[in-house]
């Protein structure tokens, strides 16, 4: 798929991804594909975390040898960019199409989040430009989609989107740090996390630390269970659509 026929200056594994670009036409082991080496590179990462992915890794989990692998990929790094548009692509999600901007674009984040929450190791790769895959600039559509009808400024829309995606990673980012520490087997952290507003008052003043008690008072910590900071997702997104839907008032 092609918007038009110059040349696009990316990577070839990419444009084989966007089915601009033909397949090697021969490979070392029969049925080798981008499309088997970017699932199997997904699979251990899955399940030994990003830190597991490399190029001798993935040939093994394909049976393969490294080398085979360069016949579809120049390096590393454009594997870890596919795997990553291999992970939206992975998701059982359609398109935000009903209800209010307001609705779907709060829609479009949740997709967002539960792509992180499926695949945590996405946030552990840098983010090192603009997205230029099949899945992600399909999903950035739907986003800028949802504001079509607001009167928005193109630029605006962009913004807009830019900011509910950055608290969104952001968020995703610090809910998996807090939930592999409630999952961890460290001693300290078993020890401190279900106690955290007792440790609280014994280790400050309410002198001092007069808000951090009203905090503890009103049993902020005092959740039996670690929900994923669910509720701290949806008050902050729904600050930011606040701030959108103040925007976009101000300019109609």
């Amino acid at each position: 798929m092609s918007g038009d026929d110059t040349e696009t200056g990316l990577p070839a594994s990419f444009e084989l991804a966007w089915g601009v670009r033909d397949r090697p036409a021969k490979g070392p082991k029969r049925g080798l594909s981008l499309d088997r080496i970017v699932a199997a590179a997904i699979d251990v990462a899955d399940a030994e975390g990003i830190g597991g992915v490399s190029m001798g890794r993935v040939a093994r989990e394909l049976g393969a040898s490294a080398m085979s692998l360069y016949r579809y990929l120049a390096s590393k790094d454009e594997l870890l960019a596919l795997m990553v548009d291999g992970a939206f692509g992975g998701l059982d999600a359609v398109e935000p199409a009903e209800g209010t901007w307001r609705a779907r674009l709060e829609r479009w984040a949740e997709i967002e989040l539960a792509a992180y929450r499926r695949f945590p190791w996405v946030l552990r790769i840098p983010v090192t430009g603009a997205p230029v895959m099949p899945h992600q600039l399909r999903f950035m559509e739907w986003g800028l989609r949802t504001l079509g009808s607001t009167g928005l400024a193109e630029h605006d829309k962009l913004s807009a989107v830019l900011l509910v995606t950055s608290f969104t990673r952001s968020f995703a980012m610090l809910s998996s740090d807090i939930t592999a520490a409630f999952e961890s087997a460290d001693p300290t952290t078993a020890r401190v996390m279900p106690r955290y507003g007792e440790l609280i008052k014994k280790l400050t003043t309410r002198a001092e630390f007069p808000a951090l008690h009203a905090v503890v008072d009103a049993g902020t910590f005092a959740e039996e269970e670690f929900d994923g900071l669910d509720h701290d997702f949806r008050f902050g997104l729904e600050r930011v659509l606040d701030g959108i839907e103040t925007l976009i008032d101000r300019q109609a």
